[in-house]
């Protein structure tokens, strides 16, 4: 099969879909791999590193799709990019589709196949190819909110991780999950005051048992506008698997927050769980709402575009190998959880949530 790699091109997405060590095992399986000219120097990776591991450098974007009989990247097709997939191509790559709806009829319309990696799923319920992303976003969330914190910034100027004699930051996670378990170890880890907020009490023990300093609270509507109203920070980081983000964080309550205090919505790819959220860009990160600092960045993990490039390849590889050498159809058969990654499919919706989310009809992959 012939892989193409084309260079990201949302704002500031320095990650790109293959890595050279990646590019040179489809290369041993004996397949051909187009990198599109600097596609990897964002993260780190010359174009003479992807030579030497097999592939070949073509000039544009244009080519690569064009040529290529499937695209591996990182993140969901733009407008320019949507228009040059075709019917019979993969598309391999994050989508993000439920609150998308522009992109999910491009995507219909071009007949492409569409394999989402924040739907692939693993024999243990988990979401393999999200999981590295919400790790790191979680890890970048604390960071991130201390610096809006600072006066200088916009914030309340309130050190996340306080001094002796003055006391450190409130944050609350919102979602016990990935992205908010790893939000929560690294506010920990700066010396703040960690509430974390969800629906289920395994988790709450899961995490209490983790964390001996840790603050849980099950959630209710009135729990959660309880501690908000105390929060200095709230780091959003509530996922259902597929579908929008469910809006847990009511406007009134983002209004009664401190005035200047911040909140990072990580789940803002799926559509965001705070009513006021809305999607920014690395390039204008953050706006004011109800007097709160909103960063809600839909590639927050770009910001460490090394880091994550490697954590996403170490994950997405075996699912890039297994759909080139056996093609599409023959590896989604035998294998159920990349099944569910299939969003897509020659102008059917293939994904329950996504097809539930934007009205549209929904057709079951096992009846392609």
């Amino acid at each position: 099969m012939r892989v193409g790699v084309p260079k990201e091109i949302k704002d500031h997405e320095d990650r790109v879909g293959l890595v050279p060590s990646s590019v040179a095992e489809l290369v041993h399986h004996g397949h051909e791999v187009l990198v599109e000219r600097g596609a990897g120097l964002g993260a780190g990776l010359g174009d003479e590193q992807y030579v030497a591991a097999g592939a070949r450098i073509v000039d544009s974007a244009e080519d690569v799709f064009a040529q290529s009989e499937m695209i591996v990247k990182v993140k969901e097709p733009l407008a320019a990019e949507r228009k040059r997939l075709r019917r019979g191509q993969v598309l391999f790559t994050y989508l993000h589709l439920a609150p998308d709806r522009a992109q999910t009829e491009d995507l219909l319309k071009s007949g492409v196949t569409a394999i989402a990696y924040e739907t692939v799923t693993s024999p243990t319920g988990t979401l393999p190819l999200l999981t590295p992303m919400s790790e790191i976003a979680g890890r970048l969330a604390p960071q991130v909110g201390a610096h809006y914190l600072e006066r200088t910034a916009g914030g309340r100027g309130v050190l996340l991780g306080g001094v002796p004699g003055v006391p450190p930051a409130e944050v609350v996670v919102l979602g016990g999950g990935v992205s908010g378990t790893h939000a929560a170890t690294i506010a920990l880890g700066m010396g703040a005051t960690v509430f974390v907020v969800d629906r289920s009490a395994d988790v709450l023990r899961r995490l209490a048992a983790q964390f001996p300093g840790l603050r849980t609270i099950f959630s209710t509507r009135d729990a959660l506008g309880t501690i908000l109203r105390r929060a200095d920070l709230l780091v959003g980081a509530v996922l259902v698997p597929g579908a929008a983000a469910p809006k847990l964080v009511a406007r009134e309550m983002v209004a009664s927050m401190k005035p200047n205090s911040v909140i990072v919505d990580i789940a803002i790819d799926q559509g965001g769980c705070v009513e006021t959220s809305k999607p920014t860009s690395h390039s204008h990160p953050t706006y004011v709402e109800e007097g709160v600092i909103h960063y809600c960045v839909t590639n927050m993990p770009g910001a460490a575009a090394r880091t994550s490039t490697f954590a996403l390849n170490n994950a997405t590889l075996p699912f890039a190998l297994a759909l080139a050498d056996k093609g599409w159809r023959k590896a989604i058969a035998e294998d159920p959880h990349l099944r569910n990654g299939l969003n897509v499919h020659e102008g059917k919706v293939t994904c329950r949530p996504v097809s539930e989310a934007l009205a549209l009809p929904y057709t079951s992959p096992e009846a392609l």
